[in-house]
């Protein structure tokens, strides 16, 4: 059997060496999916109400349901960011990829948005109480239970939330603004 937190490690290499391959500008527009879709989320569990009574409601179908919202929304934008047309085409050279940092940058944010996709997805089901049978709870006292229970409480779900969600759509609108228009 594999720890949860063993695999979010090693989807964080695998995201980071595809980020790697991709470059900079197109990882960037995947965290921003991300950050998107966290603010969607956010909004939806705080304002519609359909999405607020699974949120507050405490029945195993209830956050299961949560639990596949939830994923369907991060998954679809996730998707869509990956879903990146040709830069170079766009923005001319200041997109394209010839340089060492270039390579490095795309690695962090390929690590970065595994961090947000993934570790937001194991966030919730947390929260879904694991609604797999084939996925199980850490177990709190034994050293990879515990790892994995203190790694969950820094998952982008846990601290992104309103008012901070906005602040960080805000920066991702600057960012696009001035560096890809």
């Amino acid at each position: 059997m594999v720890s949860l937190t063993f695999f979010f490690f090693i989807l964080v290499v695998v995201f980071g060496l595809i980020g790697a391959s991709r470059g900079w500008a197109k990882e960037m527009l995947v965290t921003f999916g991300s950050v998107l879709a966290l603010f969607l989320l956010a909004l939806l569990e705080q304002y519609l109400p359909i999405v607020v009574n699974l949120v507050r409601s405490t029945d195993p179908g209830a956050m299961r349901s949560l639990f596949w919202l939830r994923f369907v929304i991060i998954v679809m934008l996730s998707y869509f960011g990956y879903q990146t047309p040709y830069l170079p085409r766009i923005g001319g050279q200041r997109f394209a990829r010839e340089k060492l940092q270039d390579t490095l940058l795309g690695f962090i944010l390929g690590a970065l948005n595994a961090y947000f996709i993934i570790g937001s997805i194991w966030f919730y089901m947390a929260q879904a109480g694991y609604p797999f049978e084939y996925i199980s709870a850490p177990v709190e006292g034994t050293p990879m239970g515990d790892a994995a229970i203190r790694l969950l409480a820094w998952m982008a779900p846990d601290w992104l939330t309103i008012p901070y969600i906005y602040f960080a759509v805000a920066i991702a609108f600057v960012f696009v603004i001035v560096v890809f228009l």
